[in-house]
């Protein structure tokens, strides 16, 4: 098997695209559209965005000390990509887009009222890296949509046509492989039929 050997460079892809939410008071709110974010602890329940400290929302974040992560689908992809090549200096991005902001139970940032999922985060601490800054937040508040429950109270996320993103690409996750733990789950033993 031939491989090539390149300089150090970020690609561990494929990853979630989440569009940040966050606002000063007194000004309208801003979407920031991010890759660079993740699921850093359970418990407390922590995610953690990298933002670039030239960004609009970089200043807006580090002052507030609060943001909204929303969940992007194969119907805010385009909005999406608006969000993370326009600066909120510049347009209202909300309102170029058309989405709704949705008010938030625990901070002061609004959400996407049409994202499945709406995660209200609260800055614990920010490492400084080179060109990004790291925000690690708890999250102290959940809103999902209704859409995505069925009679039994279950949330199927997994049917919101969530979208990935992998090397410089936008893909709408698919098929489904296998669930948690399924490489050891045991067989049901069936009857021999002898």
């Amino acid at each position: 098997m031939a491989k090539q050997s390149w300089k150090p460079g970020n690609l561990l892809y494929p990853l979630p695209v989440v569009m940040a939410s966050c606002q000063r008071e007194g000004e309208k709110p801003n979407l920031i559209t991010l890759a660079w974010a993740g699921t850093v602890c359970s418990n407390p329940p922590m995610v953690s965005v990298s933002i670039q400290k030239t960004r609009h929302s970089y200043g807006i974040v580090k002052e507030t000390g609060e943001f909204v992560i929303n969940l992007v689908t194969k119907n805010l992809t385009f909005a999406a990509d608006y969000c993370g090549v326009r600066s909120g200096r510049d347009v209202d991005k909300f309102a170029e887009m058309h989405l709704t902001p949705l008010p938030s139970q625990h901070v002061a940032a609004p959400g996407v009222a049409e994202s499945p999922v709406n995660l209200e985060c609260r800055v614990k601490q920010v490492l400084p890296l080179g060109s990004h800054d790291m925000f690690v937040a708890e999250i102290v508040g959940v809103t999902v949509d209704d859409a995505y429950m069925d009679e039994a109270g279950k949330f199927h996320l997994n049917s919101a046509d969530l979208t990935a993103y992998s090397h410089g690409e936008y893909f709408r996750l698919g098929e489904r492989l296998g669930k948690f733990g399924y490489s050891v789950e045991k067989k049901p033993s069936g009857r021999s039929s002898r």
